[in-house]
């Protein structure tokens, strides 16, 4: 007896299951499905390792700002009283006494708000320049030492990298 073989697209009663073609394609929408998942964790941990270093620059920043507002505006020292803007002979990284002290001071390890070294933060650095200003016109800038009026610039960098610059004005008495 001649036994009866179903014909080629049509499937047997009772045997279920994938064709060849349907597991493929549903191998390759699932691996998209899955690299998508995985490239979407990627950018969100690199945007959130970009946050990190801005908070950290902004921490920096604001701890200079701190610093420059708690120091005076000028010398106290008699002595040095008619030095020109800038260090007083003495070396910034170890000691800062006025405002002006600070005029073009890179500081790594980073200074916090008492002008103590950060050192538990590698790779970061501090750049403060100071310009005077015309205390009428604040956009005009002035011969240093000649204003009470000053306006601090900070560059905080990573790796000497700039990650964030910023600026305020210090009036002097």
């Amino acid at each position: 007896m001649l036994s009866k073989r179903p014909s080629a697209g049509r499937r047997l009663r009772g045997c279920e299951g994938f064709t060849l073609i349907e597991v493929a394609i549903a191998t390759v929408i699932i691996g998209l499905g899955v690299t998508a998942l995985l490239t979407s964790i990627g950018a969100g941990t690199r945007a959130n390792k970009g946050g990190q270093k801005l908070t950290q620059a902004t921490f920096l920043a604001q701890e200079i700002r701190e610093w420059t507002l708690r120091l005076p505006f000028k010398d106290t020292d008699a002595a040095d009283a008619s030095n020109p803007p800038g260090s007083d002979g003495y070396d910034p990284q170890t000691y800062v006494d006025d405002l002006d002290d600070l005029m073009n001071v890179t500081y790594n390890p980073p200074r916090d708000g008492r002008g103590q070294a950060i050192t538990d933060m590698p790779g970061w650095s501090q750049t403060i320049t100071m310009t005077w200003r015309n205390p009428a016109n604040l956009a005009s800038v002035v011969t240093a030492g000649t204003s009470k009026v000053v306006y601090v610039q900070v560059c905080v960098a990573y790796n000497a990298q700039p990650v964030l610059t910023t600026g305020w004005l210090v009036r002097g008495p």
